[in-house]
């Protein structure tokens, strides 16, 4: 998808020379199950994007999970756009930043999607931080991205997934 033109993300500059994204090696300590606390009936707010367009998400839970031996929670999100369209209502979108942004990763925060077909009976649902991924924004800023909400800091480094773009060695 990278390396194609027509459905790259990436400037024109950019994907001249564009040779893959750099991960962090793939860690199945990044691999948790997390409780979930549900937030039922919460309003749908405006959400702060990189280009001050207004995009509405409402809290859909906060989900709760030890990592590194700290006990650790994040905020899960629902689009209201998404949950009006059949075919992306069991989205959710979980935004964080942690200590590797803005050095390692990308400063704006990284993005894990999962699903609300995944939480079990006992609300638990299964993290993987390998999967996660830098919104478009990180590659132009011609994009619109979610601004990654303060109350989703991790106070570790998550040093599995996506790296940043500019700060990446590009793959030989």
């Amino acid at each position: 998808l990278f390396k194609d033109a027509s459905k790259s993300p990436l400037k024109k500059k950019d994907l001249r020379n564009f040779k893959g994204l750099d991960f962090f090696p793939v860690d199945s300590n990044f691999i948790i199950t997390a409780f979930l606390t549900k937030t039922p009936d919460s309003p749908y707010l405006e959400m702060p994007s990189s280009d001050n367009s207004i995009l509405y998400y409402r809290e859909y839970g906060v989900i709760h999970f030890t990592l590194k031996e700290k006990k650790l929670s994040l905020t899960l999100y629902q689009n209201l756009e998404e949950q009006q369209d059949p075919q992306f209502k069991d989205y959710l979108f979980l935004p964080f930043t942690d200590l590797t942004s803005g050095e390692e990763s990308y400063g704006g925060g990284r993005f894990m999607n999962l699903f609300e077909s995944t939480i079990t009976s006992e609300n638990t649902i299964e993290l993987n931080f390998n999967n996660t991924y830098n919104p478009y924004c990180a590659y132009n800023e011609e994009y619109s991205c979610p601004l990654t909400p303060r109350k989703n800091h991790l106070s570790i480094p998550i040093r599995a997934g996506i790296k940043d773009f500019k700060k990446s060695s590009p793959k030989k």
